[in-house]
């Protein structure tokens, strides 16, 4: 996606809301204004013909060790979110549009997953947080308004994914 206004590309993020037993996996960074945390995803690769899903597929493994071809369900795409926001430093607007998954985790699953972010240098942690506890912290990207809703089996919406309010600067501070 490009905007004709700024020839400024729109990258698409795929990342996932891992849950299990009312726990939500993150990925805890620290940054020069404080904790983020981020649930664990990357960037679609456009130029390889990569789908979202074989995209989120391809993040876990690197991040977290987990193989989403494992799972007994499929991820379900729940929610999706816009992102024009300044990073410090940077002249240019950043600018994403967010593909966030739902995906319920088995007992066995949880144990595979990493505990420290694989394909990061840091080896930023990984944390397995109470969704309630979760939904007040700086979440990247900004759900946590609708992180509760993410635990009910019945997320998926029947016209599709939710569309959340974007996050820009006005609504987003960068950690």
């Amino acid at each position: 996606m490009t905007d004709s206004t700024t020839d400024n590309p729109v990258r698409v993020r795929v990342c996932a809301v891992l849950l299990h037993d009312d726990q939500v996996c993150l990925i805890r960074r620290q940054r020069q204004a404080g904790l983020q945390h981020s649930l664990p995803g990357g960037l679609l690769e456009h130029e390889d013909g990569e789908d979202p899903l074989g995209a989120l597929r391809r993040e876990l493994i690197e991040e977290l060790g987990l193989d989403l071809a494992v799972l007994p369900e499929v991820p379900v795409l729940c929610f999706v979110q816009d992102q024009e926001t300044e990073r410090p430093g940077e002249t240019t607007p950043f600018r994403r549009r967010h593909l966030v998954y739902v995906a319920h985790l088995p007992d066995h699953l949880v144990a595979a997953v990493a505990q420290t972010e694989q394909d990061d240098p840091d080896r930023a942690p990984v944390v397995w947080l109470p969704v309630a506890a979760a939904a007040r912290l700086h979440l990247y990207p900004d759900i946590a308004a609708v992180l509760a809703q993410a635990v009910r089996p019945d997320t998926a919406q029947a016209g599709g994914p939710l569309l959340l309010p974007a996050m820009t600067g006005a609504s987003y501070q960068w950690r």
